[in-house]
């Protein structure tokens, strides 16, 4: 009777194995053609299948000779796709905006505080004016060397949505830690990975920002495409 009990449970294991093997190679398949095609398919789907495959799907990705950024960009383009409605219904007054401090000039006059860093407007980079616009708009804006203060300020302000910026390890891990908060994530990768002067296409950042915003509520500045400063201008 033991044998069999044992014998049973071993090839239910194995059913298992196999199930779920087959389960993440459908996940990374689909995957693969969401990202050749430039179009997410069955997102709910693969959000939620990536969330209990993580760790296979990433081996099948590399096994399929997908660069780990590739795969990244995805879940984070995934990631933005499930959040954009419920981010776009929540008042801009009740969301907090996450910059990094490598953005910042090497001449940075700006020093930390238990807030981030406390922006001078110096005009050494495009920081100063992208806050100014964004604060009008009526969002927190924080510049963080780190998660710990991105924890302590939704402590503090208790935001119901954020917008993150930074490299593609980072936007996914804070996306990850919102989900676990239960706060409403976008995140916009830099161009450039780095310790102090990277760079962010700041339309992409307005893009995210501005969502569910009325036209009234956007600062006249924000609206002149040309006259948003890029990193060429400093």
């Amino acid at each position: 009777m033991w044998q069999s009990l044992v014998f049973l449970i071993g090839e239910i294991t194995i059913v298992v194995i196999i199930g779920i093997f087959f389960f993440a190679l459908i996940l990374v398949a689909l995957s693969i053609y969401s990202i050749n095609t430039g179009r997410l398919y069955f997102p709910r789907f693969l959000k939620a299948g990536m969330v209990l495959v993580e760790g296979l799907a990433k081996s099948l990705f590399r096994l399929f000779g997908l660069e780990d950024s590739e795969v990244l960009t995805f879940f984070i383009n995934l990631h933005n796709t499930m959040n954009k409605k419920s981010f776009s219904e929540i008042p801009v007054t009740e969301r907090a905006i996450f910059l990094p401090q490598c953005l910042r000039s090497s001449r940075c006059p700006a020093h930390l505080s238990p807030e981030g860093l406390k922006c001078r407007s110096c005009g050494e980079c495009t920081i100063g004016f992208w806050r100014k616009i964004l604060e009008a708009m009526g969002y927190r804006v924080f510049i963080v060397p780190g998660s710990s203060f991105i924890k302590r300020m939704v402590k503090k302000y208790h935001p119901r949505a954020i917008l993150g910026v930074g490299c593609l390890s980072e936007v996914k891990e804070g996306l990850e830690m919102s989900d676990k908060m239960g706060l409403v994530a976008m995140g916009v990768v830099t161009l450039k990975d780095g310790c102090v002067e990277t760079l962010v296409a700041w339309d992409k950042v307005m893009e995210v920002a501005t969502l569910g915003v009325p036209p009234a509520g956007i600062p006249p500045e924000a609206k002149e495409v040309n006259s948003w400063p890029v990193a060429e201008d400093y």
